[in-house]
């Protein structure tokens, strides 16, 4: 008999020398949405029911179509489920990059930022929920980065950590 264990929610952690104001626009405002991570360009209606939706960046969308992959003018779309700004923000989530993984539907995203005792620093929580979406998920975790789908949640997190401390993204800025 095999056993399989399916994980349905992913939960990643950071911290960043940054406040909480800083963070959320990172978060949330478009020029700094497109500076790191897959860089694409956030817009967030942030009322409960709001329009969330991420458009790629003409250089995203020039290395997608260069190595084959067509790239839609809207990559992920979803609605506002929560915003309570700097501290909390939940949406729902679907990537539209693939059509396999549209098909799977909404998932749902919570990013919760908690400033740290010291006042200089803030944990970062991304919780993903994931469950009916397998292909997300993999994406999620990193397991296509050899396909050149980059490294999931951590490496964007990881991205936006060194955007907000030093200035410049991992791939420079």
């Amino acid at each position: 008999m095999t056993t399989a264990t399916v994980t349905t929610t992913q939960v990643y952690r950071i911290y960043i020398k940054a406040t909480p104001e800083a963070i959320w626009a990172a978060i949330t405002q478009p020029e700094w949405t497109a500076r790191y991570g897959y860089t694409g360009i956030a817009s967030y209606d942030l009322r409960p029911g709001g329009a969330y939706s991420v458009a790629p960046t003409p250089e995203f969308k020039a290395a997608a179509e260069a190595q084959g992959f067509p790239c839609p003018d809207v990559i992920v779309d979803g609605e506002v489920i929560e915003a309570e700004p700097p501290r909390r923000l939940v949406t729902t989530f679907r990537m539209l990059m693939d059509p396999a993984m549209a098909e799977e539907g909404f998932t749902r995203i919570t990013h919760e930022i908690s400033p740290a005792p010291d006042g200089k620093s803030c944990s970062l929580t991304l919780t993903h929920e994931l469950a009916g979406a397998p292909l997300l998920a993999a994406l999620s975790r990193g397991d296509n980065e050899a396909e050149g789908a980059g490294g999931g949640h951590a490496w964007v997190l990881s991205d936006l950590k060194s955007l907000l401390e030093t200035g410049a993204a991992l791939g420079g800025d």
